[in-house]
């Protein structure tokens, strides 16, 4: 069973620069949003000719590319893949059928992001998966605020993703400095039981990773 790993943030919190440590040569990084990542020299580190890097925001190509990593011996030395961001599949689905009517769509558009973290968990013990995605704060009439993974459709809504992962983290930019929020009772930010003595961390998934690997 594969470590799955969720870090949620608005955009600007810092969630694709807290990837900017993680080992080129071990990690294999889907660019779903395919606006490239946030850091000088990246290009340097992943590429399709390094064969480490694809864009695109096909979920059917996410899971091929999961299959690919999983299984081929030319992959083992892939500890890391990194899913930037699972939004993007979701929009992207949503816009390619946005002229088709009916709940149908939005049935099978909670299938596929599902599909993609069941998928996850079942993969190689030695392989870590980071999903990344974009935050959603919801306010309730009495003025209560929590921060969850925002999502397209109610389906997805009521599945709550964050359930199937036993580490999320939040970013957030704050006093001029990136963080990231290991555990918060207004957020789905949770890290395992003794896992982080801190609440917040620096802005460093490589960081993450050492003390997971420890724990």
């Amino acid at each position: 069973m594969a470590r799955v790993i969720g870090l949620i943030g608005e955009s600007g919190s810092g969630k694709t620069t807290a990837m900017r440590n993680l080992d080129p040569a071990t990690t294999f990084y889907i660019d779903c949003d395919k606006k490239g990542l946030s850091w000088k020299g990246w290009r340097e580190q992943y590429s399709k000719e390094k064969d480490n890097y694809r864009a695109l925001d096909d979920q059917s190509l996410v899971l091929q590319i999961f299959r690919i990593l999983n299984t081929k011996d030319k992959y083992k030395h892939i500890k890391t893949i990194v899913v930037d961001t699972i939004n993007g599949i979701m929009v992207a689905d949503e816009m390619r059928r946005m002229k088709e009517k009916g709940y149908d769509k939005w049935q099978d558009l909670a299938i596929a992001v599902y599909d993609i973290i069941d998928t996850a968990l079942t993969m190689r013990d030695d392989l870590t998966i980071i999903f990344v995605a974009h935050s959603q704060t919801e306010r309730d009439d009495s003025g209560y605020m929590f921060t969850r993974m925002k999502t397209s459709g109610k389906k997805l809504d009521k599945i709550v993703l964050e359930s199937k992962m036993t580490t999320v983290l939040f970013a957030e930019s704050k006093d001029g400095e990136y963080v990231l929020h290991t555990r918060s009772d207004k957020s789905t930010a949770k890290t395992p039981m003794g896992a982080f003595d801190r609440d917040e961390i620096p802005n460093d998934m490589a960081e993450v990773l050492k003390v997971l690997e420890e724990y």
